[in-house]
């Protein structure tokens, strides 16, 4: 099933340097993504960066999360699964499934408004300030996708453990 780097396509570069030519936009990210960090469990919170990632096709936000959930002892199984969660709900507890669910409402607007009943399960799962900071902390990384797909971050490079975005 591998192989060797001969065979594989080139890397893509990448467009541009956000962190460098609006370095202001950049640290604005970086704190309120520690913000957000600090108000929602860690595990759904890669669960969901990992999500809305994948919904956005942000290859380097994907390299980056599921580094950082495995490096946080999350299992290979529950990330492969992530994205065909609802077939496989039976790897997620019901409040990560809540987490889940609002998160592809809140990345995939064109589909109309978040429903009510994705956001009354939700509420059911977390408190009012839990869930303020969840709809934070999905809208951050919705934005830090937008940014690594215009810009073109290269995924693969990325070490847990350090500030990539």
């Amino acid at each position: 099933m591998g192989s060797n780097d001969a065979e594989r396509a080139p890397e893509h570069q990448p467009r541009l340097n956000i962190a460098g030519l609006a370095p202001e936009v950049y640290k604005a990210m970086v704190k309120l993504d520690t913000v957000v960090c600090k108000g929602v469990d860690p595990t759904v919170l890669e669960l969901v960066k990992i999500r809305a990632s994948q919904l956005n096709h942000c290859a380097f936000c994907l390299d980056m999360h599921t580094k950082d959930a495995l490096a946080a002892g999350e299992s290979v199984a529950r990330i492969i699964q992530l994205s065909a969660w609802e077939e496989s709900q039976h790897f997620y507890s019901p409040k990560e499934i809540a987490a889940i669910e609002l998160t592809d409402a809140i990345t995939v607007l064109t589909d109309g408004f978040v429903p009510d009943e994705v956001y009354d399960h939700a509420a059911k799962h977390f408190d009012e300030a839990e869930l303020a900071y969840l709809i934070a902390a999905i809208t951050t990384i919705n934005a830090w996708n937008r940014f690594g797909v215009t810009a073109r971050g290269v995924p693969g490079h990325y070490t847990p453990g350090t500030t990539a975005h």
